[in-house]
């Protein structure tokens, strides 16, 4: 084999080259009533997604109908051996555009022995905040970048020992030498609209092999839930076509963009006429919080988000903080239209890709709704 098809056949999974069409030909027996409910749960990395499945009797109608479920948490670094059943807690539902209907996909949130969350149930204080503010209607739509990689940990569709040209033709491009995987991309979109995860749109990125796809308008712990589970369906489309989806918000250093989760934002009065001087008022707020967002904006306190946000590539610098109209190097945009309407909703640039979209909605309500100021954030549990 030529070397250059010998290098794409060893970008991709071992699975991926299996015949799909003898698995279509059990995908189609019937399934007698029984329906097939796969819950998904977010694992100890805080980042990571797990699933497993099992059988009821009849298809669930609500997700009261689902039962709670457990699972070995030593096996996801979330539990010790010596006592590791942890509780799945099912949350929300969706269609299962995999297994098709009446199949499910369940979201679920972790709970510990004792029914306490666990440490990246990042869910449970979410709702906390969310039920409190509910009076305001928070509206949110989230931004999730992503990077194509092969299953060598190399951009997929880049030059095997080199690199594309440099980044200009590639944003929103078309045509077969600026845009990789758009297979991918394409069937990811119609999944989450077969499952009924509020996608609304998708485009390519900045940097070859990378893309992004937009969830929302979402009103409060709804943002979280179904970002979760549209990043669960992205993962298992990429199984599929044997690649890697990385959120790591800067996957190559150098001259290339790095990848985040810009976070859109109203409350019901920002989006009334006059509505321009609520959002003034709440990006003076997050101006006087900065330090407290950009810890809980990636995974690692703002490590990750180090790598990404320096000033360059269309990002603010992680150690200041800026707002401007129609500014993509500031820490907050206000969109043009916005400002020349005077109502509407402003942009958080500053979430990395790998955030958890329970956090920084969470942080944006307790700054802007209820007030809260440095770094310590408060307990809600008897309010």
């Amino acid at each position: 084999m030529p070397r250059s098809r010998r290098a794409v056949a060893m970008s991709v999974s071992h699975s991926s080259r299996l015949n799909k069409l003898v698995r279509e030909q059990y995908m189609r027996l019937p399934q007698d009533g029984l329906v097939q409910v796969t819950y998904v749960w977010i694992d100890g990395s805080g980042e990571g997604v797990r699933c497993k499945s099992r059988t009821l009797d009849k298809e669930p109608k609500s997700i009261e109908d689902v039962p709670e479920w457990n699972f070995d948490g030593s096996s996801t670094a979330q539990a010790e051996g010596s006592n590791s059943d942890m509780f799945l807690v099912p949350v929300r539902m969706f269609r299962d555009p995999f297994c098709l209907d009446p199949n499910k996909l369940v979201l679920c949130e972790v709970l510990k022995y004792n029914r306490k969350p666990a440490e990246t149930n990042l869910r449970h204080t979410c709702k906390k905040v969310m039920d409190l503010v509910k009076d305001s209607h928070p509206w949110f739509g989230m931004e999730q970048e992503y990077t194509l990689l092969g299953i060598n940990g190399h951009p997929y569709g880049w030059p095997d020992n080199g690199f594309p040209g440099p980044q200009g033709p590639y944003y929103c491009g078309v045509g077969a030498d600026k845009v990789y995987g758009r297979d991918i991309v394409e069937s990811h979109y119609k999944a989450c609209l077969y499952a009924g995860v509020k996608i609304c749109g998708t485009n390519a990125e900045v940097m070859p092999s990378q893309w992004e796809f937009q969830v929302g308008p979402c009103e409060g712990i709804e943002m979280g839930d179904h970002l979760w589970m549209a990043r669960f369906i992205l993962h298992r489309v990429c199984e599929d076509f044997g690649v890697v989806a990385t959120l790591d918000p800067k996957p190559m250093t150098g001259n290339w963009n790095g990848a985040g989760c810009h976070t859109n934002y109203s409350t019901e009065e920002m989006r009334r006429e006059g509505g321009l001087k609520h959002i003034e008022a709440a990006i003076e707020k997050l101006s006087k919080r900065h330090d407290y967002h950009i810890c809980v904006y990636d995974p690692r306190g703002g490590r990750d988000n180090s790598r990404r946000l320096t000033g360059h590539h269309e990002t603010s610098n992680i150690f200041e903080f800026s707002a401007g109209v129609a500014n993509r190097g500031a820490s907050i945009r206000i969109p043009r239209q916005v400002g020349q309407d005077g109502y509407g909703y402003f942009e958080d640039r500053r979430p990395a890709a790998n955030c958890d979209p329970y956090a920084v909605t969470e942080a944006i309500m307790r700054t802007t709704v209820l007030n809260e100021t440095g770094v310590e954030t408060k307990d809600y549990a008897d309010h």
